[in-house]
């Protein structure tokens, strides 16, 4: 999860929501981190999740992250909660909830549904104080004050 922070921080410094990814492949590498780059692509589809697990699919040459873990300082929104189960990510540990937004423990709450293929093993509130302030002190900035 530190990684993941560190990428939410730098996401922060390019102006972008602050939040982070990491997938780390079964033996425990690090093999695609990124962060929001919503604002810079120009795409409402570059959360730090689907940046990560593009990355991740492309370095092992596979649309599928069997065993693999994703760590990501915000719960994924509904949209990257199906991305999540669609490459059959084995587990996903987020630090902040999302009631806003969120698709995991929140909101549609996608692994849950029957027509949802796969769900991971899902481990919420890692480093959420963290991650939470980061979130704040963004948005805080952002309203000038």
């Amino acid at each position: 999860m530190a990684q993941a922070l560190e990428e939410a921080r730098a996401a922060a410094a390019r102006g972008e929501v602050p939040v982070g990814a990491v997938v780390v492949s079964p033996t425990g590498e690090i093999i695609a981190a990124a962060g929001n780059e919503t604002r810079a692509r120009h795409d409402p589809t570059a959360h730090a999740e689907m940046l990560a697990l593009r990355a991740a699919c492309a370095a092992v040459g596979s649309e599928r992250l069997i065993n693999h873990t994703l760590y990501v300082t915000l719960e994924p929104c509904a949209m990257c909660a199906g991305a999540i189960a669609a490459a059959r990510v084995g587990r996903l540990f987020y630090g902040a909830a999302d009631p806003k937004s969120g698709g995991v423990a929140q909101g549609a709450r996608v692994f849950s549904h029957p027509q949802c293929h796969h769900a991971p093993e899902v481990f919420d509130g890692i480093a959420a104080s963290d991650a939470e302030d980061l979130l704040t002190d963004f948005f805080k900035a952002k309203r000038g004050g």
